[in-house]
């Protein structure tokens, strides 16, 4: 995996870095060989994945054709600045 570094703005490079390794699932699969996994145990888990997608698919099928009602949209809140405190001057 590469990235390129310009004008030498290393935190932007790292954040690129991230998202990248966050797409291929890097991070998913480091954190999955951190111990061994029986293959008993390997087999039910992508089992259980696979169960999981199709059940997703589905259920995106029902929404599109009309089956199912989509689900509520998430209400976006705008939120105000804080205001500045006041400090007292005691003298």
């Amino acid at each position: 995996m590469q990235v390129l570094v310009r004008d030498n703005n290393v935190d932007q490079a790292l954040r690129v870095l991230k998202k990248k390794m966050q797409r291929e699932g890097v991070f998913r699969e480091m954190k999955q060989r951190r111990s061994y996994e029986k293959p008993s145990e390997r087999k039910t888990r992508e089992r259980s994945e696979a169960v999981r997608r199709a059940r997703k698919l589905a259920r995106k099928k029902a929404i599109r054709e009309g089956l199912l009602p989509a689900p509520p949209k998430k209400k976006i809140v705008e939120r105000k600045p804080p205001l500045p405190e006041i400090k007292e001057r005691v003298d």
